[in-house]
């Protein structure tokens, strides 16, 4: 007989699974389901609210698409439109939070409804605060949520009279959004310790502590964004979902979310330590099992970043820092446990940059103890860790007190070339450790830099070469997948180098002169590398030489660059860069009024056209040099502003005039 598989199998398990057996006997007592599923095995809420109609889905994902497009004859339009799926929406809000297409509609209408319909919103989702954050995607919904509503509670708390948005509850009394946010914190508190490892969950515990505490609520598309995964900030650009003007604000907050922080954060370190009370002075009744426990979660990738929070904020209403000490030890000597579990965090990128962020929010005596414990003797060894401890060393340079970083930049100097090979950003923090020291070594620094990028052994040196690679870059390309992250990043160092020292402004200077002429014209177009170019136009520190020089080649193609998102820019500098080389300012001006029409038909050709002042060019000729003439007693102090004449100073010269015909007349006469 044919092997039995497939759905047929399946289904004729399901028929006898509960038929009475042939002997007489039933099967042992189970439930109709013939598998638990692996929500109730992990302890997961229910998720599931149930699923909307055809037409219902249909009616929902014809509104998101609507209030994406955003072609609206006027903004009363939109808001009737609104409130018109907001009322059909009624009874719904669990279904469309929970579903992958509807729940981008509820977070439009979140962004966009008036204060009044953001309560009504946070009402519906009572009871279920904990079940929608593990959602995957009605996390999302309840975060734009989480925002929308600590604005309305500063914007309550700062007018005490403000009532128009209270809304009754289920009982007919009227509530502040200071009292719903705490009944929500209220309701997640007995499942914080599942929230902290939940994948999305943690993401709605790091912003629930971030508005209590009163810190930035950070946009939900930026890069360099701790609200959402990296994943989560693509998937937003691509639905074009952008923040309202509530994200990347500092909210303020009654002293009731104080002291609830206060009891949320103490709530979740008796269920980590089994029941010890928050303080140092019992840390001594912690288990060991405890402590292996939360360390282990502060490298898990979930979990790291809600410990990075904890730790920033728990200086607010305890000075004894527990958290802290609930991850590191407070002796003064090597602890074994300790040791191992800092070397791990020195090697593992989760690790490192759970102690790089730590590190820049601790007490500096907690951030000497592990530097002298663990880190001090291979700093340079730890440097070279390039993705892992070269990190901690960074933020170590910004923490620790000057003895300590003038021995960390003692080692690390000599370093610093094979150091570039690796992190280039490294040569920054340094260069800024050493400013902050009153240029610690900056000579020193110098010498390895410009070893590094322009040696004295190389015929054909280049800075602009050696550090940005132009070669290899996307200068020239016309795709718009340039410029690339890393030019960024190079193009920002050498801009760095110029700012620190004259030596590299006029190396980068004789780097550009060195390039053909049509490669330097390409860097004034590129989104990048045009501030390298830009950078170097500053009058007082070029020689007259050299500017003229630039100056030459850039007045090959000054209409294109005025018109130009990049070039402009580049033009704005030349106004001053331009100062007392007057026939080149002219040259210039009358190169852009010879294309008046091309200029001013240009979003920047315009804003360039002013910021040359080329009306009084064509009109006021007198005016347009006085103000050269003051621009260069401005920028070049000896030079005497150009004044117009008194009339004290007419009636002198008519005078002096005068007397000479005088004198000449009389000498005719006597010749005569």
């Amino acid at each position: 007989m044919a092997k039995q598989r497939g759905r047929n199998l399946l289904k004729k398990q399901q028929k006898n699974e509960f038929a009475p057996s042939t002997d007489g006997n039933h099967h042992d007592d189970i439930s109709l389901n013939a598998e638990v599923s692996s929500k109730e095995r992990t302890g997961e809420p229910n998720m599931f609210f149930g699923t909307l109609d055809v037409q219902e889905l249909e009616y929902f994902k014809q509104a998101e698409s609507t209030l994406a497009v955003d072609t609206f004859e006027s903004e009363e339009d939109k808001v009737n439109f609104i409130s018109t799926v907001i009322e059909e929406s009624k009874g719904k809000e669990l279904k469309l939070a929970t579903s992958q297409i509807c729940s981008k509609l509820m977070e439009r209408i979140i962004l966009e409804t008036d204060d009044r319909q953001v309560k009504e919103i946070f009402q519906k989702f009572n009871g279920f605060f904990f079940n929608i954050s593990c959602h995957k995607y009605a996390s999302h919904v309840l975060e734009t949520l989480l925002v929308r509503s600590a604005a309305l509670v500063e914007r309550e708390l700062l007018t005490p009279t403000f009532d128009d948005t209270l809304v009754a509850d289920n009982d007919g009394v009227f509530t502040s959004m200071e009292n719903l946010f705490l009944f929500m914190v209220n309701e997640l508190k007995p499942n914080l310790r599942m929230m902290i490892t939940h994948q999305y969950a943690s993401h709605v515990l790091r912003l629930l502590i971030l508005i209590l505490s009163s810190k930035k609520l950070p946009s939900s598309t930026q890069n360099n964004s701790t609200l959402r995964s990296k994943k989560s900030k693509i998937a937003r650009k691509m639905v074009d979902l952008k923040d309202s003007d509530d994200f990347n604000k500092v909210f303020r907050t009654p002293d009731s979310f104080k002291s609830e922080l206060k009891t949320l954060l103490s709530t979740l370190y008796k269920e980590l330590t089994n029941g010890v009370e928050i303080g140092l002075e019992n840390r001594c009744n912690i288990s060991p099992s405890c402590i292996t426990k939360v360390r282990e979660q502060c490298i898990d990738k979930v979990a790291s970043p809600v410990y990075q929070l904890i730790i920033q904020v728990e200086g607010i209403f305890d000075r004894d820092r527990s958290f802290w000490h609930l991850v590191f030890s407070n002796t003064e000597e090597k602890d074994p446990k300790e040791e191992s579990f800092v070397e791990y965090l020195l090697s593992d990128s989760v690790g490192s940059h759970f102690l790089q962020t730590v590190i820049g929010f601790s007490r500096v005596k907690y951030v000497e103890r592990l530097y002298r414990l663990y880190m001090q003797d291979r700093i340079v060894k730890l440097a070279k860790r390039e993705t892992t401890g070269a990190y901690v060393v960074q933020s170590l340079l910004k923490t620790l007190h000057q003895n300590e970083v003038r021995k960390v930049i003692n080692d690390l100097v000599p370093e610093l070339s094979i150091l570039l090979n690796s992190n280039i950003d490294f040569a920054t923090e340094i260069i800024d450790a050493s400013i902050s020291q009153g240029n610690y070594k900056k000579n020193e620094i110098i010498e390895q830099l410009i070893e590094k990028y322009y040696p004295d052994n190389v015929e054909d040196r280049n800075i602009l070469e050696s550090c940005l690679q132009l070669s290899s870059s996307t200068l020239g390309n016309t795709r718009d997948d340039w410029p690339t992250a890393t030019e960024r990043r190079k193009a920002l160092f050498l801009e760095r180098l110029i700012d620190l020292d004259d030596k590299f402004l006029n190396i980068t200077i004789d780097s550009l002169l060195a390039l053909p002429e049509e490669r330097m014209l390409q860097m004034c177009y590129h989104g990048v590398f045009s501030h390298v170019v830009e950078r170097v136009l500053q009058v007082g520190r070029v020689e007259t030489v050299k500017r003229k020089l630039l100056l030459n080649i850039f007045c090959k193609d000054i209409v294109n660059m005025a018109c130009n998102a990049y070039g402009s820019h580049i033009m704005d500098k030349l106004w001053e860069f331009t100062c007392s080389l007057t026939l080149y300012k002219e040259r210039i001006a009358s190169a852009l009024t010879s294309e008046s029409t091309k200029v001013k038909n240009s979003v920047y050709g315009r804003q360039v056209w002013k910021n040359w002042h080329l009306e009084q060019y064509n009109r006021k000729m007198y005016e347009w040099r006085k103000i050269l003439k003051d621009q260069e007693a401005d920028l070049l102090p000896n030079v005497k502003k150009l004044q117009a004449p008194q009339k004290a100073d007419l009636n002198n010269k008519r005078a002096f005039v005068s007397s000479k015909e005088d004198r000449t007349s009389k000498k005719r006469n006597i010749n005569g």
